[in-house]
């Protein structure tokens, strides 16, 4: 976990798992200037951490890098244990999904069975899984 900082008081902890250059980017922009403590999960920390320091310095807000990679469960758990460290965790935005390198499908049919099942996998069980995992709701 990488932390950029300020003294900036925070509304709580927003969580972003998949933050790519346009919507996830939008995203944490939106919920650091609204002085939430941000968390950034994402597979490739290398790329996100120049957009980091520039969203910690502009916006004055507490901001956290945390590695994770969607399919592997052991890593869902390491990254949301820190991210429930940071404290209580108001909103959780799942944005992660896959693309393959050759994905240029001409029609539906052309669409490989095994990219289908790891983009489901990725943005959708992955994302129930965590959910229920680390933000589960009372039984009635």
């Amino acid at each position: 976990m990488r932390r950029m900082a300020s003294s900036i008081m925070a509304r709580g902890v927003a969580a972003t798992v998949g933050v790519g250059p346009k919507l996830g980017q939008s995203i944490i922009h939106k919920f650091a200037r609204e002085r939430y403590t941000v968390a950034i999960l994402a597979r490739n920390l290398g790329r996100l951490l120049r957009f980091v320091d520039e969203i910690a310095r502009e916006e004055k807000a507490h901001v956290f890098v945390i590695r994770i990679d969607c399919p592997d469960f052991k890593s869902i758990r390491e990254a949301f244990e820190g991210v429930l460290s940071l404290g209580f965790v108001k909103v959780l935005v799942y944005n992660a999904y896959y693309h393959p390198v050759s994905w240029n499908p001409t029609s539906f049919t052309d669409i490989k069975i095994d990219s289908l099942e790891k983009s489901l996998a990725i943005s959708f069980l992955d994302a129930f899984r965590t959910n229920t995992t680390f933000f589960p709701t009372k039984q009635k």
